[in-house]
């Protein structure tokens, strides 16, 4: 089973070639043998899991069908499972048991998928590595001593290892893009608004978006179609129409499609290594009738820095409920609400998450407000303005996703800075909320992955899941399995 895709498990389960018990069974137990080696899960739900694959079978065998019945894959401990644990990767939450589904684990739960558990994650979805996170970090299964990227790292680390199909991720800054190119897998952050926010839990609201890991196009097209559409429960959920993603993958050839290539993104600090192989991978789609056009994004080198005022400053505000009132960790022995507060929170968050709840309230306080918040909101326009003004020129524009491969454990837990720049690349995007895809383009000298990253207009999924497809049916990248 191991490398197998939704599609083709989909079609062996709709044959009769194996039961979703039997699938689910499998998965479950390579979990057991594994995961302690790559801390890719945090809590693994194994008498739901069998209930739920029962079900998917007695569900096929009355002839329904669908393409993700019986599937079984895994959600990032970000969103809401009724009666799970859902930790968000930290020890506030460590004890909180969801009392409800957020819309995307409905949806997925509607359309027949079995959840095999809950995936690794930094802490409150802050940072780059998936070392923040209270339970431990995740190892990147193609080197066990360097990181698989964050903070959706767990989704990424198991469908890497083949400990699911594909997994749900989320995407503020280039958490699921970012370790889908260090784990060799596709990895779909949606047009903000396109999936639904409700039950997802919040680090910042105008930047988070739910999406998916998966080995490849087909898969990423599956599962958008069934997490895609309105929400009236989300008030940031848009009334756009969803269209077939599948009919559409392969709609359109590449001919005459208008390919950016910002100069901004191939400077000195870019690896080598991944520029040849962005490279390489611009000369497949080139062969297939693309055009290429140089483009500016003149802004770019601002979006790292207005990222890391806007977000911090929604997280001071999104995080505030989390005192030891209601649910969550609270201290022992508290004497008086004060010491509750303090104290509650002091040790139900890590260093990452003080870090930039301190950060966010400092520019929101009233002698900074100006200077910072409201300057960064104008300079996010300003981004979001370059994106405009170069979609009136190309279709898609093509860039990395990281400056360099999956780094080694450890390497940069001691210097935020750097693990933040880890992020420009991708962070424009959020600030737009442009949607955006990384699939894998080949591998640096020492075998450890390189993806590639496609941005397209507004609500243009089909385009980039369409064009990914296409370069996915000429290479064998996405074949490839760590040893």
């Amino acid at each position: 089973m191991d490398n197998k895709t939704i599609a083709e498990l989909s079609a062996g389960l709709q044959a009769g070639d194996f039961s979703s018990v039997e699938l689910t069974r499998y998965y479950l137990d390579r979990i057991k043998q594994v995961d302690s080696d790559i801390n890719s899960y945090i809590t693994v739900t194994e008498e739901q899991a069998l209930q739920q694959a029962n079900n998917a079978d007695q569900r096929i065998q009355s002839g329904e069908k669908g393409r993700l019945l019986g599937i079984p894959i895994a959600h990032k401990d970000i969103f809401c499972t009724d009666g799970v644990r859902t930790s968000c990767g930290s020890k506030m939450l460590d004890n909180f048991i969801s009392p409800y589904d957020a819309t995307v684990v409905e949806k997925l739960k509607d359309a027949g998928v079995v959840m095999l558990g809950k995936t690794n994650m930094d802490e409150f979805a802050m940072g780059s590595s998936n070392e923040t996170s209270w339970y431990g970090p995740v190892n990147n299964p193609w080197d066990k001593e360097r990181v698989p990227g964050g903070s959706s790292g767990g989704s990424a680390a198991a469908v890497a290892a083949s400990l699911c199909v594909a997994a749900t991720g989320t995407d503020t800054g280039g958490s699921i893009r970012q370790p889908a190119a260090l784990c060799s897998l596709t990895g779909l952050k949606p047009t903000y608004g396109r999936v639904s926010r409700w039950g997802m839990i919040a680090y910042a609201s105008s930047l988070d978006q739910g999406g998916s890991l998966t080995r490849n196009a087909e898969d990423a097209a599956i599962l958008l179609q069934a997490m895609a559409g309105f929400d009236q429960r989300d008030s940031t959920s848009a009334e756009q129409p969803v269209p077939n993603y599948l009919e559409t993958l392969n709609d359109n050839d590449l001919k005459g499609l208008r390919i950016g290539l910002p100069k901004e993104y191939f400077g000195e600090s870019l690896n080598t290594e991944i520029a040849t192989a962005i490279e390489q991978a611009i000369e497949v789609y080139t062969r297939q009738g693309a055009e290429l056009v140089e483009i500016s994004l003149p802004n770019t080198e601002l979006a790292v820095s207005t990222y890391y005022v806007l977000s911090p400053a929604e997280a001071s505000a999104n995080l505030s409920r989390f005192d030891g009132v209601r649910y969550g960790y609270r201290c022992e022995n508290p004497v008086d609400l004060e010491d509750l507060y303090k104290r509650s929170r002091g040790e139900g968050f890590g260093a990452e998450v003080k870090r930039r709840i301190m950060i966010g309230a400092y520019v929101l306080s009233a002698g900074y407000y100006d200077a910072y918040y409201l300057r960064a909101q104008r300079i996010r326009q300003l981004i979001a303005d370059d994106f405009n003004q170069a979609f009136e020129q190309v279709d898609v524009i093509a860039g990395p996703v990281t400056q360099t491969t999956a780094f080694k454990l450890g390497e940069k837990t001691d210097d935020p800075v750097q693990m933040y720049l880890n992020d420009s690349y991708t962070i424009p995007v959020n600030l737009a909320g442009l949607p955006a895809i990384c699939h894998p383009v080949g591998f640096d000298s020492i075998g450890l992955p390189i993806g590639i990253h496609l941005i397209g207009n507004y609500w243009r999924e089909d385009r980039l899941l369409n064009m990914t497809h296409r370069y996915q049916q000429q290479t064998d990248w996405h074949r490839q399995t760590p040893g």
